[in-house]
């Protein structure tokens, strides 16, 4: 299966067939649509029929073992046939959102200099969570004033690939703790955001920081003796 998010985030229609419908969901020959992973949801849309039938896609899973994609669909939906076309439709807006957060995000943890034990996001919001020295105090307008002074630079945000072995040799790129990239392939995809970061990221993120728009930093909480959480949303 093509995956096409990882090539052009911002294609919101494709045509492709069914390659097998079961309970997990709908398998396609390939799709634009992202499974959950990363902190950032399964995408969500419409899968359009020869016939005008519109089926709602509620949700987009990947199978551990199998690195499958399902694309489940709504309530009530007749199985669909091996090598049936369909169209792909897009929820872009939601789509949109998760880039946006997620591109955020990245310039958190260039805000914060600390190690990432953990992050979630919304189409609305988005959150870090940060390992903190003991020493180190957050301050609620620095961080948003830092964050927004990054948007407005609008610098432009690109996709590299290098390896597992190369990664190893630069272990300072990983900022999450909870979670290590799988260094045994042979190419892992880094995200760059020109000037302030590169760090490795499987998810899908807007071309310019400038897309993001104004954000505001929601709150920050104590999760912890040492992990602090901070909690950013599109303003």
């Amino acid at each position: 299966m093509q995956e096409r998010f990882y090539f052009d985030p911002y294609q919101q229609t494709l045509t492709a067939t069914v390659v097998r419908h079961d309970e997990s969901g709908v398998v396609l020959s390939e799709t634009l649509f992202y499974p959950l992973g990363g902190g950032q949801p399964g995408d969500t849309g419409t899968l359009t029929l020869a016939d005008g039938t519109q089926l709602t896609i509620t949700d987009t899973r990947r199978d551990k073992e199998t690195r499958e994609i399902h694309h489940v669909l709504g309530a009530g939906a007749a199985p669909l046939a091996p090598d049936t076309p369909v169209t792909l439709t897009l929820d872009w807006q939601r789509r949109h959102a998760h880039m946006r957060v997620h591109t955020c995000l990245h310039l958190l943890s260039v805000v914060i200099k600390a190690g990432v034990t953990g992050g979630n996001l919304t189409a609305e919001s988005g959150r870090l969570d940060f390992d903190l020295p003991e020493d180190m105090e957050l301050d609620k307008d620095h961080i948003e004033a830092e964050l927004n002074r990054l948007i407005a630079e609008d610098r432009q945000v690109r996709v590299q690939m290098t390896s597992g072995e190369a990664l190893q040799r630069q272990p300072e790129l990983i900022k999450t703790m909870s979670v290590t990239p799988p260094l045994h392939l042979p190419e892992i995809r880094l995200i760059e955001i020109e000037g302030v970061d590169l760090q490795p990221c499987g998810g899908t993120h807007v071309a310019r920081t400038g897309e993001i728009g104004p954000v505001i930093v929601k709150k920050i909480e104590s999760k912890g003796a040492r992990n602090k959480r901070v909690v950013v949303a599109l303003a």
